[in-house]
């Protein structure tokens, strides 16, 4: 049986990270004690070459009481967006998970290296190492000023999500909802024109999960470079909010770009229910629909793991083994199944990054 590596175009690990103590984090990265989805020996032995590890800010305690939770388990959902985060809030914690990543890579002791070039993901990869893209997911961190954008470009970041699911500065993410499509609020504001414009001269790549249609429009008009959703699915098979319209992929594969197949089970799943009885052939059917549009050399995973419901048939990172096999049973073969689970990520970064 053909073992395959992995290459993921996000993951959570970040902000379970950040939140525990010293000693709790050097045990959770090096052992798996208090771990979810990720650590560093299940990440070994399961061939994950490395990934998107997301940055991300959480949304405050609205007040409301709703439990969101409860609402999404009756058709049809759409939960309210949380309200916006202020850069005061958002920036010690994004940079508490930053330093999180560089501590791991410390850590590790050489087996994970914070990439900042494509060239160094292929050549960190080709020595058996864990390649790292530091990713923010939501810019809020970021604030007003963008010249401290440069700040963080300097610091390692390398991928940038304009939004999460809830209005900033730079534009408005979608709100989970089911069934219902990505038209939800405007585009992108001025400022996140001119964010997408400077993460374009840096050579920050940028993001298009949990952006809204409109705003997925802007970033396609104003940016000269190849579209990318780390972790988005087919609407065509799922319709949430949170997944890529037929027309919206029909533009990514015109510019050249790639989407990851997310795992999280309300975008896998017919019901999008968050339910983690879902199986392979859940996942299967989207790979079949985004490789109909975008071609065999632009469908990636984007895990979502630590920070989605994911299928108990993959479990965590261990599973990841289980899913190249279902996708060869599928009939994939073992060149596309190489290409999906790993090297077109790491041909795209080492032509765009």
């Amino acid at each position: 049986m053909t073992s395959f590596s992995f290459f993921d175009g996000h993951n959570d690990f970040l902000y379970r990270y950040y939140a525990k103590s010293a000693d709790q984090r050097r045990a959770m990265w090096l052992t798996g004690d208090g771990a979810h989805h990720l650590d560093l020996p299940c990440i070994q032995m399961a061939g994950f070459a490395g990934g998107f590890f997301a940055i991300w800010v959480p949304s405050p305690d609205d007040g409301s009481g709703l439990d969101f939770e409860a609402m999404m388990t009756t058709l049809p959902y759409e939960l309210p967006l949380p309200p916006m985060v202020d850069q005061d809030a958002a920036l010690p914690i994004a940079i508490a998970q930053a330093a999180g990543l560089l501590e791991m890579e410390r850590l590790s002791q050489g087996a994970l290296t914070v990439c900042r070039t494509g060239e160094q993901v292929s050549k960190t990869v080709a020595n058996q190492g864990i390649a790292a893209i530091m990713h923010m997911e939501g810019a809020e961190a970021i604030g007003t000023d963008l010249s401290q954008l440069h700040l963080w470009y300097q610091m390692g970041l390398r991928s940038l999500g304009p939004v999460w699911s809830r209005p900033t500065h730079f534009g408005e993410g979608v709100p989970f909802a089911f069934p219902s499509t990505p038209d939800h609020g405007g585009g992108l504001t001025p400022l996140g024109k001119d964010l997408v414009r400077e993460c374009d001269a840096l050579g920050i790549l940028i993001d298009l999960s949990h952006l809204n249609e409109k705003g997925f429009d802007d970033v396609a008009a104003v940016s000269s470079r190849p579209l990318i959703a780390t972790h988005s699915n087919a609407h065509h098979v799922t319709p949430s909010t949170r997944n890529l319209t037929d027309r919206q992929l029909h533009m990514i594969a015109d510019s050249d770009g790639i989407v990851g197949v997310n795992f999280g089970c309300a975008f896998l799943r017919d019901d999008g229910q968050r339910n983690s009885d879902t199986g392979f052939d859940a996942i299967l059917r989207h790979m079949d629909h985004l490789l109909s549009i975008l071609g065999e050399n632009h469908v990636a995973l984007g895990s979502d793991f630590d920070g989605a419901v994911i299928p108990e048939v993959i479990g965590d990172v261990l599973g990841l083994q289980d899913l190249a096999d279902a996708m060869m049973a599928h009939g994939f073969g073992t060149e596309l199944t190489t290409k999906i689970t790993s090297q077109n990520w790491i041909r795209f970064l080492a032509r765009n990054l």
